[in-house]
């Protein structure tokens, strides 16, 4: 039976966060939280997660698992707000060790900042297979957009982060560190050979052409119509258009404060001697790297 999906979507970020509980169950995973943030004023606040949590309580499900599908740079994540008020194991893709290496260097994190994914209760390799109260769930690892990306997969349903969006707005950028446009592109060719009819979940959508927002295709959709990738567009052709497409692409507005909070599994840093946690601003770095 397919996965039970309720997709939550935060508009100014552009973020579907995903409840998926197995079908006639009681166990649930929660997927690519939002942290509410405002970067005039460094504050954060709940309201966007809170609905989550009482939509999870209100079903009466237990969350089994607090599931990222890599390291965002475009918002923060709540997943320790989640775990806090609902329990549950936050996860990601082993390769966020690298994430966390290249990021330690970039921001200078303190001494002490592991790079070894512990901020994170379970990471995942590419294959595993874990479970969603009954529901067998498989982890593909997809590396491109970057090092750590995997997609989750339930059945009929998949879930594949920022690799891939909905046909009319194409693919991830590949700019960031760790970022390759081949690597990409062989990744979202083993996405597209899963069933024609598998329902593919995007975690992020930003509405062209002023339609309305969208989170959900299938397989047979986007090998028919993905502007940057669909069927008979060759590894050298995708490479070109990523490249050049990215080279003149922004920088994330909220990359800064959200990779250094994601890659510490939603938490904060730890507060200074006046109790108050920062966030660094690297000067003229960022934009060399991506």
């Amino acid at each position: 039976m397919p996965a039970d999906v309720t997709a939550f979507f935060h508009k100014s970020t552009g973020t579907a966060t995903y409840v998926v509980a197995e079908p006639d169950g009681h166990h649930c995973a929660v997927m690519d939280t939002v942290l509410d943030y405002d970067p005039r004023s460094g504050c954060t606040s709940t309201g966007t997660a809170d609905k989550v949590i009482d939509f999870v309580r209100e079903r009466g499900l237990a969350v089994d698992w607090i599931l990222e599908t890599h390291a965002h740079a475009d918002h923060l994540t709540a997943s320790h707000h989640i775990q806090k008020a609902l329990g549950g194991r936050i996860a990601i893709g082993e390769h966020i060790q690298d994430v966390q290496a290249t990021f330690k260097k970039l921001f200078n994190l303190e001494d002490g900042f592991a790079t070894d994914g512990s901020q994170f209760d379970h990471l995942f390799s590419d294959g595993e297979v874990f479970r969603i109260g009954e529901m067998e769930t498989r982890i593909m690892h997809t590396p491109g957009h970057t090092p750590a990306c995997v997609t989750y997969v339930m059945g009929d349903t998949a879930f594949v982060g920022d690799t891939l969006f909905m046909p009319d707005s194409g693919t991830a950028r590949t700019d960031f560190p760790g970022g390759d446009a081949a690597t990409l592109y062989r990744s979202i060719k083993r996405i597209l050979t899963l069933p024609s009819e598998t329902h593919l979940f995007m975690c992020h959508d930003y509405a062209p052409g002023k339609r309305a927002f969208a989170w959900e295709t299938t397989v047979a959709e986007e090998r028919a119509d993905n502007k940057h990738v669909r069927d008979g567009v060759g590894e050298e052709e995708f490479v070109k258009m990523r490249t050049e497409r990215d080279n003149v692409l922004e920088v994330p507005a909220l990359i800064i404060p959200s990779l250094q909070v994601n890659i510490r599994a939603g938490s904060f840093p730890a507060p200074d001697g006046n109790g108050v946690s920062y966030l660094r601003v690297p000067l003229n770095m960022l934009k060399s790297l991506v």
